[in-house]
Order: C-alpha cells, then structure tokens, then sequence
C-alpha cells in the first residue's frame, strides 16, 4: 500500500433507531450541525455533489467532494470522495436494542501534497487525526439525537 493510502474503520454506537441514524447520515448540509470540529463547510455544488472544507486537530484544512453512490436504507450507505483525499467510504448500521451500531469504512488517498509526500513520515500522525475527528462525529452525532427529541 503506498504511504498515502489509508484505510479507517470506526465504530460508533448511538441510542436511537437506525432509521433516524440513516436519515441524520443523508443530510450532507446539515454535517456542520452535528459534526462542527470538522466539518467547517458544507455545500452542494452539484446536484448530489457535496464540497467539502474540513479539518482535524492538526493544523491544516482539507478540500474535498464527495457524493453518495449507493444506499440500501437504513442498512448502508456508499460514497466517493475526491478532491485532497480520494476514496470511499461506507455506513453501516445495524440495530441493537435501543442502540444503533454504527461501522464507517474509509478507505482514503491523502492527495493534499502536503499530505501526499509527508505520508510516509507522519502517518502515524496523520491516523491519529482521523481518529480524533471521528471521536468527535461520534459526540456529535449523540449530543445532536439527544437534543432532537
């Protein structure tokens, strides 16, 4: 695998039926809502095509696309990435009890050049940054359902 490839699995569990979890998912626009240490902009430059401006805690931003390839609701949901990373991404979400386990497979290229030609040096660093934004889109996205009901 090149340095610049990645491959993420995170796991989330949040109390709320899965078919509420699956619509909170589809809602692109409304990422900046719920997932706000990240997720800076949101915007549907296309139809079905979302730009994204994003970031983590290391001290850079990224610009991406993103649009929904496929969706068996609310079981799973694909999407292609490009842009400063290129990949694909996959929800998954199964019921159980009151809660909803949430997988997400990433399966990214940092394309960013200062991504691109450090990778092989700080990827560690770089790993450790996806997992802190994902700890946060899983706060988030609990904190957002609570307050929604």
């Amino acid at each position: 695998m090149p340095a610049n490839e990645y491959r993420f699995i995170s796991h989330w569990r949040v109390r709320a039926p899965r078919e509420a979890i699956f619509e909170i998912l589809e809602q692109p626009l409304k990422l900046t809502h719920w997932w706000p240490q990240v997720y800076l902009s949101v915007q549907e430059a296309e139809p079905d095509v979302f730009a994204i401006h994003s970031k983590g805690w290391l001290p850079y931003t990224l610009r991406w696309k993103f649009r929904r390839t496929a969706a068996n609701k609310p079981h799973t949901m694909a999407l292609e990435a490009w842009g400063d990373l290129t990949g694909k991404g996959l929800w998954t979400l199964e019921q159980d009890g009151d809660e909803t386990a949430i997988q997400y497979d990433w399966r990214v290229s940092a394309d960013k050049p200062l991504l691109r030609y450090l990778s092989f040096l700080f990827k560690p660093i770089f790993a450790a940054n996806h997992l802190w934004a994902m700890a946060r889109g899983e706060e988030g996205l609990r904190a957002y359902v609570r307050s929604s009901r």
